[in-house]
């Protein structure tokens, strides 16, 4: 028994001390865990320290920085110049202008270089090809087969003759021709012209009320038809015309008051492919003009790239048939009684080379309207274009240039409005430039 107990004794005595290992070894365990956590904390905390707040707003202003830079506005900004947002938007708007003219030009120059090169392919002459000078303005006079008394008034007034016109060109880049279609009509189209033509010029001209108005004009008309035949007597009159002062300037176009829109584009597109000049003009065979201050005049805008230079009007739209400068398609200007949008006054004009270059590239699909003027101001309407209205290019004739000219403002053109020109120019122009025409020196000693 006393073994029992003694052994029994024993083992209690040993469980309990093997009990107590186990119970202090959980413990440590715990206790180093805890420490081991401490220690950890404290390393961290020496080794990576939080950022301030500062620190983390510091940081997102150089980030705000950065990025606008990256977009575009070199000036570093603070976050102070987040509260001036309305100041933001109208240098946005100018930035967005400025790109979009730079589009633009980049458009033009594109334009201008696919009409170079589609005239180079069809053969016309280019001045970069021959190595030539560029030329400062070409002046094209719209003239007509019937007109032979006006084209002899100009010769013999402001326009040099001979060798005086050859120098002009070399040494102050200044081209002059007369501009005349002398397209062929043959056959069942040639008819087809005729009768088409004689009803719309009786009805414009006549309203058919008056035979006799009606005979009188169809013998004008087909005066001007029969100018358009292959060998017609007054083309062949042009092409001796041509040959004895060789300043002719021949469209591919059939000749007719009606087709004056169609003339003034092919006139473009034509002198755009032959000559490389910073301005076209177009000019009635009926106005008189002073050629070095037409020069001056357009110089004062080289720094424009698309500009459009004339007498700027807005007449009305004239919806009632049978008036003159009647407009068949007055619906599209709105109500009854509205006036064309601004266009310059067509017995002159001038546009810079990007313009003639755009109508060179799209005449196919340039609309004409009734009336010349008004087409060349539709065509650019959509356009990035700066109209420059001169009163200088439509001047009255004696005394109202004459005393412009006493007063040193000498002007560019001279008409009379009443007549759309000087009425009977042949025989008044001489008079017009005796009293208020510019010196004979004055294109010599003009600086372009």
């Amino acid at each position: 028994m006393s073994f029992n107990k003694s052994r029994g004794g024993g083992l209690g005595v040993g469980g309990e001390e093997l009990v107590l290992r186990g119970t202090i070894s959980k413990k440590w365990t715990f206790l180093l865990c805890l420490g081991s956590f401490c220690i950890g904390l404290l390393f961290t905390n020496r080794m990576w320290t939080m950022p301030e707040p500062k620190e983390i707003i510091r940081r997102s202003t150089i980030e705000m920085e950065k990025m606008n830079l990256v977009s575009g506005d070199c000036a570093p900004k603070s976050i102070g110049d987040a509260k001036d947002v309305p100041g933001e938007v109208p240098r946005t708007q100018d930035a967005i202008q400025t790109l979009d003219k730079t589009i633009s030009n980049l458009e033009m120059e594109l334009a201008s270089a696919k009409a170079t090169q589609e005239s180079m392919l069809n053969g016309a002459p280019s001045s970069e090809s021959e190595g030539k000078r560029k030329y400062f303005m070409v002046i094209g006079i719209n003239t007509a087969f019937s007109s032979k008394k006006r084209r002899d008034s100009v010769r013999a007034t402001w326009m040099p003759q001979g060798e005086k016109r050859r120098k002009m060109e070399e040494e102050k880049g200044i081209i002059i021709r007369f501009v005349i279609g002398h397209r062929s009509v043959h056959g069942k189209m040639f008819l087809v012209f005729c009768f088409k033509s004689l009803r719309v010029h009786c009805r414009r001209l006549c309203n058919f009320k008056s035979l006799t108005c009606c005979y009188l004009n169809t013998k004008l008309l087909f005066g001007h038809i029969h100018s358009a035949t292959p060998g017609g007597i007054l083309d062949r009159a042009i092409d001796a015309e041509d040959r004895k002062h060789g300043d002719f300037m021949r469209l591919d176009h059939v000749e007719g008051y009606l087709e004056l829109a169609a003339k003034t584009k092919s006139y473009f597109a034509t002198a755009v492919s032959m000559w490389d000049a910073e301005y076209y003009i177009k000019v009635d065979d009926d106005v008189h003009v002073n050629i070095a201050t037409l020069g001056n005049t357009l110089a004062r805008h080289r720094s424009k790239p698309r500009v459009y230079i004339g007498c700027m009007k807005s007449g009305p739209v004239l919806a009632q048939k049978g008036v003159r400068y009647h407009e068949p398609e007055y619906w599209k200007f709105g109500e009854w009684g509205n006036k064309y949008f601004r266009h310059a006054t067509g017995q002159l004009y001038a546009i810079s080379k990007d313009l003639a270059s755009y109508i060179a590239l799209n005449k196919h699909v340039l609309h004409k309207y009734a009336n010349e003027d008004v087409s060349l101001g539709a065509w650019f309407i959509g356009l990035d274009v700066e109209h420059v209205d001169d009163r200088r290019l439509c001047c009255g004739t004696p005394p109202d240039c004459e005393w412009k000219a006493q007063a040193g403002n000498v002007c560019v053109a001279s008409f009379d409005w009443s007549c759309s020109g000087i009425c009977k120019s042949a025989d008044r122009i001489k008079e017009v430039h005796q009293r208020c025409g510019e010196s004979e020196n004055a294109i010599w000693s003009a600086k372009f």
